[in-house]
């Protein structure tokens, strides 16, 4: 134990400097998030005790880093009980340091990538999976050619899951792993807790429902990050490699330690089933009634526009006049929501808000021959957004022309989809007024009338404010409840998610628009 000490020791002074040496955009776009070394051990600490005296244990780290869960292993059951252990790394850069230290221990660790490793035959498979995998975002992956492809036809092949082109790499890494891990061994992940709540994790949740025994989740605190140069709420996931029993029952616990939880509740595996959020559990006992009503009975809630290339399409009034752009083919736009330092939004008779920035959208469906005909200043303006490269740009080079915008007309009501909470109001969205005929981009959700609401708002222009403040005061936990929170507490909301929030207070001011709503949902329940 004197010498685990030691080498753990040396280990964490080693992962400082290797982390130093390496930019730290690199190092994000990587996933390369080193583990804590209290977690690391209290995980290890978990798994003894769910390993039951196992002696013989065959340890299996694929993505091993610089060796924290390994050392934690050495620490916790000693070498003696380690028949085999495997690790793979496939950045030198971290993986021919670690391999220095840890040879001398008999570890075979392997400086390659483990989705692209062999398949083990039965008896070289472990019974003790534990990994904290690289955390990289799908739209990292989307560069390499065929990648996707080829990671989820192994996933498939390894563990008959099927994901979606929006999982990030730790999603493959848990698929891919099916095929490492014996019959009835025992894996424990550290993951991004987001696979909970998105629509790309439902696969991963069916995943941990119906291919093996799921034995507990525990989400930490959002605002306890595990990882300082990461913001990611974290969750350990632990399972077997074998069927679930029938009545199976998970532990779901939150913030606090992984050995000391703040909340623990035991779910039944059947009300997993359904794709609703897990986050809710263990701090929400059940889910709101079927016949409540929410946001999305009143309004389409849509993202905000998005442009391309925000650089390019948005401009500044002084912009605007040094360019000379047409007018007709401008759009005014809210600004994002720190310099917008009120709730309420006034305009003045042109439609334009009432702000000390002024900002306009480029929105021009016109053919580049009538442009040059008829609006010059544009034309050399789009000439430059050619010669930049912005023509070619993802969503751009994909629209016809490559300069027309999406459809967002303005709305009265927006609101932000991503922030903290406010230390007044405990919240972390704001419900914005929008008396303007300004549209709003991507950093705000537009929340459109339904025919009901919007006929309801006609009849009695003066249910605008009576519903703006209906919104305002739906509770903080309402509104954080359905959506999705990483580290250092930032909050976000999808159109979906906001959507799903219970607006009871709305179905006072709005009673016709809520009954209409009712009966749909009684037709679609029928049906």
């Amino acid at each position: 134990m004197e010498q685990a000490a030691e080498n753990e020791a040396r280990r964490v002074t080693m992962q400082a400097a290797l982390d130093g040496a390496k930019a730290r955009r690199e190092r994000n776009r990587l996933g390369q998030f080193a583990t804590p070394p209290a977690l690391a051990r209290a995980m290890l600490q978990e798994a003894a005790g769910l390993l039951e005296g196992q002696r013989d244990i065959r340890f299996l780290d694929p993505a091993i880093g610089t060796g924290a869960f390994y050392s934690a292993l050495l620490d916790v059951v000693g070498e003696g009980r380690i028949a085999k252990a495997v690790g793979f790394e496939v950045d030198p850069h971290y993986g021919l340091p670690a391999k220095r230290l840890w040879d001398a221990t008999g570890i075979d660790l392997r400086l390659e990538d483990f989705t692209r490793a062999a398949l083990p035959s039965t008896p070289d498979q472990c019974d003790l999976l534990i990994c904290n995998p690289p955390y990289v975002r799908h739209h990292h992956l989307a560069g390499r050619d065929g990648e996707k492809r080829r990671l989820c036809a192994l996933v498939f092949r390894a563990s008959g899951i099927e994901l979606g082109g929006l999982a990030g790499l730790y999603c493959y890494f848990m698929g891919l792993a099916h095929g490492w891990l014996a019959d009835g061994g025992l894996a424990g992940w550290l993951v991004p807790s987001e696979f909970m709540d998105v629509v790309y994790g439902e696969a991963v949740k069916r995943y941990l429902i119906e291919k093996v025994t799921l034995l507990r989740i525990h989400r930490f605190d959002a605002k306890d990050a595990q990882f300082t140069d990461a913001l990611v709420s974290s969750a350990v996931v632990w399972y077997r490699k074998r069927p679930p029993p029938a009545n199976h029952r998970i532990a779901f616990t939150q913030g606090g330690s992984l050995e000391q939880p703040a909340a623990t509740r035991m779910v039944a595996a059947n009300a997993l089933r359904a794709k609703a959020k897990w986050t809710r559990h263990p701090t929400r006992a059940k889910a709101a009634a079927n016949d409540l009503p929410r946001l999305s009975s009143f309004f389409a809630i849509k993202r905000g526009q998005v442009t391309g290339d925000n650089a390019f399409f948005i401009l500044s009034a002084d912009e605007v006049a040094r360019r000379g752009l047409p007018p007709s083919l401008l759009r005014p736009l809210l600004p994002s929501p720190r310099h917008l330092p009120a709730d309420e939004v006034a305009t003045d008779q042109d439609g334009h808000p009432l702000l000390d920035r002024r900002q306009f959208l480029l929105d021009c469906r016109l053919p580049e021959k009538i442009v040059r005909e008829r609006h010059p200043t544009l034309w050399r303006y789009f000439q430059e957004g050619k010669a930049r490269g912005v023509s070619e740009r993802y969503l751009c080079r994909g629209r016809n022309p490559w300069y027309a915008q999406e459809r967002r007309p303005p709305t009265p009501f927006v609101c932000t989809y991503i922030g903290r909470r406010n230390k007044r109001t405990g919240k972390p969205f704001r419900f914005i007024l929008n008396h303007s005929q300004a549209t709003a981009a991507n950093v705000y959700l537009l929340l459109y009338p339904h025919d009901a609401t919007a006929g309801a708002l006609r009849d009695n222009p003066a249910l605008v404010r009576r519903v703006w403040h209906a919104l305002r005061d739906i509770p903080a936990d309402a509104l954080v409840s359905e959506g999705r929170v990483y580290g250092g507490g930032l909050h976000k909301i999808e159109p979906r998610e906001l959507g799903n929030v219970s607006a009871p207070a709305l179905a006072e001011v709005l009673p016709q628009a809520a009954a209409v709503a009712s009966r749909q949902r009684q037709v679609d329940l029928i049906g």
